[in-house]
């Protein structure tokens, strides 16, 4: 592909479902027992006058976007719905501009009016999040390309942008050109704060009983898992008792594995993770699962993680930027305190993912070594378009694991019609596995096999049954008064 065409966007029609977990999970301050997802379609036209539809989806995630507990699950669902209101106004106002153009050009008055309507930069990101895959996976069947093709093609027109201005002239047509997607990627199991870790911890009755493996100790049998999330709450002392009873079950594992540390933002500064780090380290029954640790992700509450340099963690193990990840120069601010990646998440933003790596490439080159790096972690990716376009993107930029926990905590399509399983069972039979409860997401020695992402489309083939599903209802956001 030599020509990024362009692009107006003619309508949008947003969807809900409701799911249930069948595990709590908790992360930080919450347990989840139930969410809702939010779908979108995008009817876009071509400069050459044809128009298609495309489609994209993300949990409508309470509590992880905006943590103020002053919020309820339910303000929160109206926020991000509103940033989705926010982006359609903003993108349907936009004359006809290559993709990529579509994003950068709204990027700044997104931002702005997100935050006239209180929303932070991170609830407002969902809203182009979402729908610029959607647009994206109508230009890859417009064009009869997959993900992987119509991004090594540049079909987006990704450039050089005020936007992102730290990368000055860079070569994004050569630097996507380059972009090789693997067979397959491991799956780095999340360990909740509430999960069991080994059948004692579960009380008399407590079992799910679905077929599925409950706890850590059921997981890694079944599934095979080398790499591991593992959540902290804050509390060191809590933390150390938790993490040794998850490293007596890991230390079982013949081969190496590797672990992140997700601190969630439960501590209020570097001081309280790098105590916690030195009490790991003068922990005895933590010395396999210390050497495993590759990276902590986002140990700081949001309000303090950019203020201060936190030189004397990162020393000691890699840090990375997650919950504030809001704006597109995060990355580089961050990076001025000590930070050494950034998560990619496909509820952020593909394009903020690319943008990213093509930082880390600079800076690398610059350091003369794999200094910076993007990780790959999960927002409770549901299994069908969800999962899919989060793996195709994480597996375009190269990253070798990825943290899943939908289907863990989530029974494959659970929730939806049985006959949009089939479809999706049939259209990626290495990436689902059927079961007696139904097609389910695949895991065999701790890998997702992704060969049939490679798909006309943004990494699904096939689309669900918007005939059961909910109209998304109008936001009612910000609140009057």
């Amino acid at each position: 592909m030599t020509h990024a065409p362009l692009v107006k966007l003619i309508e949008v029609r947003r969807y809900e479902w409701p799911f249930r977990l069948r595990m709590p999970f908790r992360f930080g301050a919450v347990t989840h027992t139930h969410g809702r997802q939010a779908v979108v379609r995008t009817l876009v036209r071509l400069e050459d006058g044809r128009e298609g539809w495309g489609v994209a989806a993300e949990s409508l995630a309470a509590k992880w976007f905006e943590k103020d507990p002053a919020y309820s699950d339910e303000d929160n669902f109206r926020q991000l719905r509103h940033a989705l209101e926010l982006t359609e106004a903003g993108y349907l106002a936009t004359s006809p501009r290559t993709a990529f153009a579509l994003y950068a050009d709204n990027y700044a008055d997104l931002i702005a009016a997100g935050t006239k309507a209180r929303l932070s930069p991170l609830v407002t990101g969902f809203g182009p999040a979402l729908i610029d895959r959607a647009i994206l996976d109508a230009l890859c069947r417009l064009h009869g390309a997959s993900f992987y093709r119509a991004m090594q093609g540049n079909l987006t027109g990704m450039a050089p942008h005020p936007a992102i201005a730290d990368l000055g002239a860079f070569d994004f047509g050569a630097f996507l050109a380059a972009r090789r997607p693997a067979a397959s990627v491991h799956a780095r199991h999340t360990v909740g704060l509430v999960d069991p870790i080994v059948a004692a911890d579960q009380p008399p009755g407590g079992r799910v009983n679905d077929g599925l493996p409950e706890t850590l100790e059921e997981v890694v049998a079944a599934y095979g898992h080398r790499y591991f999330k593992l959540k902290v709450g804050g509390n060191v002392r809590d933390d150390i008792d938790r993490l040794s009873r998850i490293a007596s079950v890991l230390d079982r594992i013949a081969e190496p594995y590797f672990a992140s540390l997700d601190g969630n933002e439960q501590y209020q500064d570097a001081a309280g993770v790098l105590e916690l780090w030195r009490r790991m380290q003068e922990t005895a029954a933590l010395a396999r699962l210390n050497r495993s640790i590759i990276f902590i992700e986002q140990p700081i509450k949001r309000a303090a993680a950019l203020d201060a340099d936190i030189g004397g963690l990162s020393g000691e193990k890699p840090v990375i930027v997650d919950e504030s990840d809001g704006e597109l120069d995060v990355f580089p601010r961050a990076r001025a305190l000590g930070y050494r990646g950034i998560s990619s998440k496909a509820c952020k933003g593909f394009y903020k993912s690319f943008v990213n790596l093509a930082r880390c490439e600079t800076w690398n080159r610059e350091a003369d070594g794999a200094r910076y790096f993007l990780s790959a972690e999960d927002l409770t990716t549901l299994a069908g378009t969800c999962v899919q376009q989060d793996l195709a993107l994480i597996n375009l930029l190269g990253l070798e694991h990825v943290e899943r926990n939908g289907h863990h905590f989530v029974d494959g399509f659970a929730g939806r019609p049985p006959a949009e399983a089939a479809r999706f069972l049939a259209a990626h039979p290495d990436l689902y596995g059927a079961s007696p409860g139904g097609p389910r997401l695949r895991i065999q020695d701790g890998r997702i096999a992704l060969a049939s992402l490679d798909c006309i489309g943004f990494g699904a083939q096939v689309e669900p049954d918007y005939g059961q599903m909910e109209a998304m209802p109008p936001s009612q956001w910000p609140p009057s008064g």
